[in-house]
């Protein structure tokens, strides 16, 4: 066993002393942050992911790992696209590494309560539901940033950590594939 000098130890102790230093945010500021944003991004994670369990764990991870990060934010717009960012990653993973496994619907629709408005609801919901399963993963991202959470090209380009530019096109690509599938043609 070799045993350690003092310069040595002295090189290791400010990497493990500064550890608990990460967190950057207080109690009351961090419960604000998550008040705000904890129900739109478990609403992302339950589209993206397809099952309760699996968005309630991948949203933990999430605040974990955006605690843990060493990264000074501008504003709370950075604070919330770095959160998806984080929570698009993690799911990103869950799914390569269960390849084997089919992807699952985004989107379960409710169960008809009346007659033919009911059944017409279900329909459109099936079809879109269907539609966006046929979306590669990163459309579906952005079109989902972009209209259910009504965050700008700039904060969903962020939040997938692609260029603005690269952003509008994918975005404008993505409705008119989505117009195409739906049977909405242009």
């Amino acid at each position: 066993m070799r045993e350690i000098t003092l310069t040595e130890f002295q090189r290791v102790q400010p990497a493990t002393a500064g550890a608990d230093d990460t967190l950057q945010m207080d109690q009351d500021s961090f419960r604000a942050l998550y008040e705000r944003t904890a129900r739109p991004l478990w609403a992302y994670l339950r589209r993206k992911v397809g099952d309760v369990q699996l968005a309630d764990d991948l949203l933990q991870e999430t605040y974990y790992r955006f605690l843990r990060a060493q990264v000074r934010f501008e504003s709370d717009a950075h604070r919330k696209n770095y959160l998806f960012r984080i929570a698009t990653n993690l799911a990103n993973d869950t799914f390569r590494q269960s390849r084997d496994e089919q992807l699952p619907e985004g989107f379960e629709p409710p169960s008809p309560e009346d007659g033919h408005v009911a059944a017409r609801n279900h329909q459109r919901r099936t079809d879109v539901a269907s539609a966006l399963a046929r979306l590669k993963p990163r459309e579906r991202d952005a079109l989902w940033l972009a209209y259910a959470e009504g965050m700008s090209h700039g904060e969903i380009a962020d939040a997938l950590g692609v260029k603005i530019t690269s952003m509008k096109v994918l975005l404008f690509r993505a409705r008119q594939r989505l117009a195409s599938l739906l049977g909405d043609e242009p």
